[in-house]
């Protein structure tokens, strides 16, 4: 085979991997009546059975993998009895929570008490339905779809809320006023930051905000990803610590702070309640994750123009993947912070960085058309604007609070 053919075969095997979901969604279709509304409920129907399986599925993959994953951090095992190397855990798991007691405090609110654990699963999977996973894996394609997916994501805060109120427990309930000064707090950076993408790429969409992020430069090997400019490495960075916050991951998982909260707005819940909490958890990383890839990793896109021939729903998965991995990374590394730090952190650090990120992007934005040697001036001048600011914030947090110094007794 010689090159020319080759390369006519490749693009070929592209074009029918990258479109095979859509020849299935066809047939499908096919083997219907030609009923607008039919074709219209089924296309929904197998919107929805995709997001549960997929997600479902990687929510299963990811608690064995964390389990495992900690495990080697920790020096032991982890999960290995079920199933091959233990990869049946999260299902035994699974079937342990349905199986085991329900317990209600007699004083609860029996109603909201029920619907916390649901509404958490519930806002989790519309924060998930706007990710767009592929060109033709986009369940929600909507033109504002940043705005819906905060708008989504901050109902899960009234989950939270009905959960610490209606367990009729003190320290559920200061639990989930914590939770949400810290849902709250952490909230606003990450706006900041998505509205900095937003206004790089000129367009609230997020299929959008992936189309602007689809070129390559030096011969197809440098992918033209916002992670890969001045602004977008501090931006990642400050959207990352956000998300670790608001989905209450080490070291920011104080609303689950045992030591002093007992197990926060979890601790009137029990069985398979519990394990719904726990899935909405993952369910918001996974949303966070997804939306982090989406504005600086170029969501479905291949790294280099060479790889296109792997379909996006391969590529956005092992992104999706290795984004994970590092949400454990973090949880085996670093430990809790206190109430007071983290609130400082969020409104005397990372807000006013995220404001100065909004003026970085509006200069490097401008001075786009800078070539030759300006394009070294354009990249000094954004990365001084992001550090100068970080390390100024950076000595007047820490002014007063000189070094830590051990004494040992003799």
């Amino acid at each position: 085979m010689n090159p020319f053919t080759a390369t006519i075969w490749f693009e070929s095997f592209a074009r029918r991997a990258e479109s095979l979901p859509v020849r299935i969604h066809d047939w499908i279709l096919g083997l219907l009546p030609a009923w607008p509304w039919l074709h219209w409920l089924v296309t929904a129907l197998l919107a929805i059975v995709v997001i549960l399986t997929f997600y479902g599925l990687f929510f299963a993959m990811i608690t064995v993998t964390e389990r495992k994953g900690l495990g080697r951090f920790q020096n032991r095992p982890g999960p290995n009895r079920t199933g091959p190397c233990g990869l049946l855990q999260p299902f035994a798991d699974a079937i342990k929570a349905i199986c085991k007691e329900d317990i209600v405090p007699a004083t609860a609110d029996k109603v909201l008490h029920f619907i916390a654990p649901c509404a958490t699963v519930f806002f989790g999977l519309l924060t998930l339905a706007i990710i767009p996973a592929g060109p033709y894996f986009t369940a929600l394609n909507l033109d504002a779809g940043v705005l819906y997916f905060f708008a989504a994501g901050a109902a899960s805060e009234l989950a939270i809320f009905m959960a610490g109120w209606s367990s009729h427990n003190k320290y559920s309930l200061i639990s989930s006023m914590r939770a949400l000064a810290q849902l709250i707090s952490f909230e606003l950076p990450l706006l900041l930051i998505s509205v900095s993408v937003v206004m790089a790429a000129g367009t609230l969409s997020l299929p959008g905000i992936v189309a602007g992020q689809s070129s390559w430069t030096l011969g197809g090997i440098i992918p033209q990803w916002n992670i890969l400019t001045p602004w977008g490495i501090f931006a990642f960075i400050i959207f990352f610590i956000a998300a670790l916050a608001e989905t209450n991951r080490c070291p920011f998982d104080l609303p689950e702070g045992e030591s002093e909260i007992i197990a926060g707005h979890l601790t009137e819940y029990s069985g398979f309640k519990y394990a719904l909490f726990f899935m909405g958890e993952y369910f918001g990383m996974l949303a966070l994750s997804g939306l982090a890839i989406t504005l600086f990793f170029g969501g479905w896109n291949a790294p280099c123009e060479f790889l296109q021939f792997i379909p996006s729903y391969i590529w956005f998965p092992v992104k999706l993947f290795m984004m994970m991995c590092l949400f454990i990374w973090i949880r085996a590394t670093l430990l809790r912070l206190r109430i007071d730090q983290l609130m400082r952190f969020a409104w005397k650090l990372l807000v006013p960085l995220s404001l100065v990120n909004l003026v970085v992007v509006a200069f490097w934005m401008r001075t786009g058309d800078w070539a030759g040697p300006l394009q070294l001036v354009r990249w000094a001048g954004a990365f001084a604007l992001e550090f100068v600011p970080f390390l100024l914030i950076g000595r007047h947090m820490s002014k007063g609070l000189g070094p830590r110094k051990y004494k040992y007794a003799q």
